[in-house]
């Protein structure tokens, strides 16, 4: 009974957890794809599509760290494994697969997978630029 409520807490953390980090990433890509789509496009759906690709990208992380054996700090050699950088590549292509399939523009069209692409890229520019930003402090 307790492997089942730790299961089911830490199931609740981790949707707790993307959703709140997806936010940002949804702000971002809305801006982007308004730019880039040079029409409006539908933000909870944006949100949505971000909140899959989050949820996923925790997934595929921890399943990287899980094989690699980099549980806690420091990072380093996680960052510098060849599967940790697989497993980015494959939550970027999930990333562009999930906007591409699940925002549309408000005319009802699909966004273009260009468009997708380029959100995506400067999601993780940006993201990358925090990230080793907080880790060289």
């Amino acid at each position: 009974m307790t492997g089942l409520l730790t299961l089911l807490s830490s199931i609740i953390w981790w949707v707790l957890c993307s959703s709140v980090v997806a936010i940002l990433p949804a702000l971002i890509v809305w801006i982007v794809l308004r730019w880039s789509e040079r029409t409006a496009v539908v933000f909870n759906r944006t949100y949505f599509a971000c909140l899959v690709w989050s949820l996923l990208t925790v997934l595929i992380s921890v399943m990287a760290a899980a094989r690699v054996g980099v549980a806690h700090p420091p990072f380093g050699p996680l960052l510098a494994s060849s599967t940790f950088r697989a497993s980015l590549v494959v939550s970027m292509l999930v990333g562009v697969i999930a906007l591409w399939r699940l925002i549309p523009r408000v005319d009802a069209r699909r966004i273009r997978l260009g468009s997708a692409c380029v959100a995506v890229a400067v999601v993780m520019a940006i993201s990358f630029g925090v990230l080793t930003t907080l880790i060289s402090l």
